[in-house]
């Protein structure tokens, strides 16, 4: 059987791998896509012998930083990020939820003073499987499912 590349090869820039496919278009969203200028690529349940289907999205001539890589962990975490320089990977990580986060959740607490003065928000994250994560001012719990991402 032959097989079919189903999205172009990149020259140089990000892949992003296995998103899983109710969240692609979130991914999308953190990641700021829709006011970037470079050739994006954007590919939806994809076959995936590891997750039954899957998402991926290719940005040329980008490469992410670290923060902002983190913003994706919340919500579609072990996603697999292949850095591409020249036509091969030349670095391939699984993105996975950091100790903290600061300016990426909203905190539910109204009374919380991140909603109250313009100032960043913090969280540590108590729980990496379910993603439960504390905030640094008032300490209120939030779990994943309940999450508002800035």
């Amino acid at each position: 059987m032959k097989k079919e590349m189903q999205v172009a090869a990149l020259e140089n820039g990000t892949a992003i791998d296995h998103i899983p496919p109710a969240h692609l278009f979130k991914v999308a969203s953190l990641l700021g896509l829709d006011k970037m200028d470079n050739t994006i690529t954007i590919g939806n349940n994809f076959h995936s012998s590891k997750m039954g289907f899957k998402g991926v999205i290719k940005i040329a001539d980008k490469f992410f930083r670290e923060d902002e890589i983190n913003r994706i962990a919340l919500i579609a975490p072990n996603i697999v990020l292949n850095i591409i320089r020249d036509y091969e990977v030349s670095e391939k990580k699984t993105v996975t939820l950091p100790d903290s986060l600061t300016g990426v959740i909203k905190c539910n607490n109204s009374k919380c003073i991140t909603n109250n003065e313009p100032m960043p928000t913090r969280f540590d994250v108590i729980n990496k499987e379910t993603g439960t994560v504390r905030c640094h001012y008032c300490e209120r719990k939030i779990n994943k499912e309940d999450i508002i991402i800035q």
